[in-house]
């Protein structure tokens, strides 16, 4: 167990904080302090899903912060950013070219969704007499952040500051995604930190697998499938076919809830395969919309994105002039009217839209025409977060509320198993046995309870290594091995939700009819007075039946 200091907090020179993510799969933040007060992030991401646990605030002013290394450009990594520059960072990023691509898309698209929903919340408050809502970041600011961004190239050592170095290795998870080595170096004393940013499952299409790293003094390792395996894993191709052919020949389509980048483009390369070999001969023309405007600029950031970040398979099907993710039949919807026609069609379709867990986006619209009939099918093809509608979907709702309407899930509901970008528990572990130095501890963050707790105690039975789970708010000073501070678990307070008038009219509906009926029932008793004795007791009979129910 590792020792925590008493009373007065010392002065340390290398101490890293962990702020968001722990206890959590969403919001990755930590902070790195060296050299007599310098400070890093290490990602800067925007919490989705349930939100369980409180995150401690930033400890310094943004304007303190001088370097920000990014592990990949997913929002809960990277989502952040922009207000991390409106609140008045003015130092360097550090990623991959691939990652910082897909930045300039993805955190323009979210600084778009940022800009309608003030708005909207605008004109409700202007109403009813309140004040203006405010973007939590804009445009411009999405534009101020791209301009800090530094390429780094994958397995090179980059020299980025005094006593302080960096190596990209690929994590296998996104385009461009990284692990991180940190080297430093101050007054003699060298301490090596590895962040694993999230390590990436086996096999992917068009991606690498995940490369291991040399080794560490301390590991910062990612957990969400850290208590689970990725059981009924199945072949994607033989399933994406008999799904396609049971929905069609009832009549349906199949709607594809899909992160808009990396799970889009992997449909897209499934389905050209599907296709090219001719798996679906009784639908042979089947039409794939990508109802995505941002997932139709990622697709163009990996045709665009170097050699050492695609796998074998892809590098042969575009050495041969073939573009591994464009086929015939793939149609591409820009505008909000296109993608709203897309539910007055009737062919046999696929629809992959943006929303992977369904808190937003497209994917809305189309749940909310499609989920109520039979026929269709809703494939989900990766991670639903707690509280996510998503989630409530898979885990099996019979209704879901969707743009304030309260829908009947009829659809056929799946997951194509062994699709996740995660490696799971045993691909994690086997991550952590291929590093030649094993670290001295392991901190465990990005999983839930379970996930971050089992598999920091399979860290300890499997290899030695100390391993914790810090809670938001806790401190380790990286020389002297010894935890600063080491913050409780503080649980977010959930607002009570306002009152559903459309829900308690029904509910008010409802409770008149029963008291009606109970009168007609007393009507009915009253009335049998002078019947025979052997109808009353038959109704008597009925009566208590209904009661001891």
């Amino acid at each position: 167990m590792c020792r925590c200091r008493t009373g007065m907090e010392m002065k340390t020179d290398m101490k890293l904080t962990f702020l968001g993510a722990n206890h959590e799969v969403t919001g990755s933040r930590t902070l790195l302090e060296w050299n007599e007060g310098r400070y890093l992030l290490v990602d800067e991401g925007m919490t989705q899903g349930d939100d369980t646990y409180e995150n401690a605030e930033l400890p310094v002013p943004p304007s303190q912060i001088e370097i920000v290394l990014l592990t990949h450009a997913h929002i809960d990594h990277s989502g952040m950013l922009p207000l991390l520059v409106r609140n008045g960072f003015r130092g360097r990023i550090y990623a991959t070219a691939e990652t910082a691509n897909l930045c300039a898309i993805m955190l323009a698209d979210s600084a778009s969704i940022q800009e309608k929903d003030a708005e909207y919340q605008t004109k409700k408050n202007l109403r009813v007499g309140k004040e203006a809502v405010e973007p939590l970041y804009t445009a411009e600011d999405v534009e101020k952040t791209m301009q800090l961004f530094h390429p780094c190239a994958y397995n090179q050592v980059h020299q980025i500051d005094d006593g302080l170095a960096v190596r990209f290795t690929d994590a296998g998870h996104l385009l461009g995604s990284s692990s991180i080595e940190c080297f430093l170096s101050e007054n003699g004393k060298q301490v090596t930190l590895v962040f694993s940013g999230d390590v990436g499952n086996l096999h992917q299409p068009i991606i690498r697998d995940p490369s291991p790293v040399e080794g560490a003094d301390y590991l910062i390792l990612e957990s969400t499938y850290g208590d689970r395996l990725h059981e009924g894993s199945v072949d994607p191709i033989p399933f994406l076919v008999e799904t396609l052919r049971k929905t069609f020949d009832r009549g349906g389509c199949v709607i594809i809830p899909s992160f808009a980048v990396g799970r889009a483009q992997e449909l897209l390369y499934f389905f050209r395969e599907i296709k090219m070999r001719g798996l679906l001969p009784d639908y042979p023309d089947f039409p794939v919309y990508l109802d995505s405007p941002l997932a139709n600029e990622a697709t163009a950031v990996f045709l665009q994105c170097g050699v050492d970040c695609l796998d074998e398979n892809a590098l042969a099907i575009m050495r041969e002039g073939e573009n591994p993710i464009w086929f015939e039949g793939l149609k591409t919807t820009v505008s909000a009217e296109e993608s709203k026609a897309l539910n007055e069609c009737t062919e046999p379709r696929v629809v992959i839209a943006s929303g992977g867990m369904c808190e937003g986006g497209r994917i809305r619209h189309h749940l909310k025409h499609h989920i109520w009939d039979g026929k269709n099918t809703v494939l989900f093809v990766g991670y639903q977060a707690n509280g996510t509608l998503g989630r409530i979907i898979y885990d099996g709702a019979k209704h879901v509320k969707i743009l304030g309407e309260e829908i009947e899930v009829k659809a056929e509901i799946l997951l194509l198993n062994g699709v996740s970008g995660h490696a799971d528990q045993a691909g994690l572990l086997n991550w952590v046995e291929q590093m030649k130095r094993k670290p001295r501890r392991v901190f465990v963050n990005h999983g839930e309870d379970e996930s971050s707790e089992t598999l920091s105690r399979l860290l300890t039975e499997r290899f030695g290594l100390p391993a914790d789970c810090p809670y938001s708010g806790s401190s380790f000073d990286l020389l002297s091995g010894e935890w600063i501070r080491l913050a409780a678990p503080v649980f977010k307070k959930k607002p009570k939700a306002a009152p559903d008038p459309e829900r308690k009219r029904a509910a008010n509906q409802d409770y008149q009819r029963l008291l009606s009926a109970a009168e007609s029932l007393l009507a009915m008793a009253r009335s049998m007075e002078n019947h025979a004795n052997g109808e009353i007791r038959k109704l008597t009979k009925k009566i208590q039946a209904l009661l001891d129910e």
